[in-house]
């Protein structure tokens, strides 16, 4: 066999093996391997981590493993999932940072907590024996929280209107206390700051319906991006790709039953397990909810796990 197919098949570079080749015939073996137990002590569960998350990069299971109380850095994690055969490839890793570029807001401050700025849109997707399915889903920009997301064989004003106060009613069940039309009112000036409800121009948002329901609710306020222009509707956008990158389309999705109940356990692990390198590696529901500052990681500290 060529050298260089044998160093294609056990995955080293060809000048490393040559290098070592000379070494060993001089008499001087390359040393190691080094030992390695950061890795020995955390391979079990890092790997369980990646298993059970195929779709997460190395980045991803690190800061899980992380919020599991493990001490283990990243790059042992890309070893560890190096060494299992668990690494995701080279061009999905690209897709996905191009994807995660920084898009420009349809604002000019950027909201500096939740429930101030909120993305809105709908996205489709077909299951393979019960027709194509509508979404539409809203996210506070802030803690990239999804509310619940309003499922449907059309995207027209009526579906808007129920996913908006689908929004509603989640945000006044997370604030547990005050309504959210107090939380929204300025203790001291007494004026109503409302939540800034960004969409694109698509049909429902432009309709004469939608726009007197949004009248109508002193906690909202509209406005939309210029034309041809998602990027600014992006922390939307994004969540969603991750909906159907993550999960549906790595499932056998047979109906709008298959469809409503796989969306809703994402939601839910994309709001509550997942962590989120943009909030410092938190979870959406504890920034949301002010348990964590997106701008810090409040990873939890380990006691008897190793360290170096």
């Amino acid at each position: 066999m060529p050298t260089a197919r044998f160093c294609q098949l056990v995955g080293i570079p060809e000048r490393s093996y040559r290098r070592w080749q000379a070494k060993a015939r001089a008499g001087h073996p390359p040393k190691g391997p080094w030992p390695a137990p950061v890795r020995l002590a955390h391979r079990e569960v890092i790997v369980e981590l990646a298993i059970r998350r195929p779709a997460w990069g190395h980045r991803k299971i690190w800061a899980t493993a992380r919020h599991g109380g493990y001490r283990v850095s990243q790059s042992s994690v890309l070893r560890i999932l190096d060494d299992a055969g668990l690494l995701l490839k080279a061009d999905y890793q690209r897709e996905r940072r191009q994807l995660a570029q920084q898009r420009k807001a349809a604002f000019a401050a950027p909201p500096t907590g939740p429930n101030m700025v909120w993305q809105f849109d709908f996205s489709e997707y077909e299951t393979t024996g019960g027709g194509t399915w509508r979404v539409g889903g809203i996210a506070d920009y802030w803690s990239k929280y999804e509310f619940g997301w309003h499922w449907s064989p059309t995207a027209n004003q009526h579906d808007a209107i129920a996913a908006v106060e689908l929004a509603l009613a989640e945000a006044q069940r997370l604030l547990d206390g005050p309504t959210l039309l107090e939380h929204l009112t300025d203790p001291d000036t007494g004026e109503i700051v409302p939540i800034t409800l960004v969409t694109d121009n698509g049909g429902p948002f432009r309709s004469f319906r939608f726009g007197a329901y949004i009248g109508g609710r002193p906690e909202l306020r509209h406005i939309r991006t210029r034309v041809r222009t998602p990027g600014q509707n992006g922390v939307r956008e994004r969540a969603f790709q991750s909906l159907k990158y993550e999960h549906l389309y790595r499932q056998q999705i047979d109906d709008a039953l298959d469809l409503v109940r796989e969306a809703e356990t994402f939601r839910v692990e994309f709001n509550q397990i997942r962590p989120h390198e943009a909030l410092s590696w938190n979870r959406p529901a504890d920034v949301h909810e002010g348990r964590a500052d997106p701008a810090t990681p409040t990873f939890p500290e380990a006691e008897t796990l190793p360290t170096s």
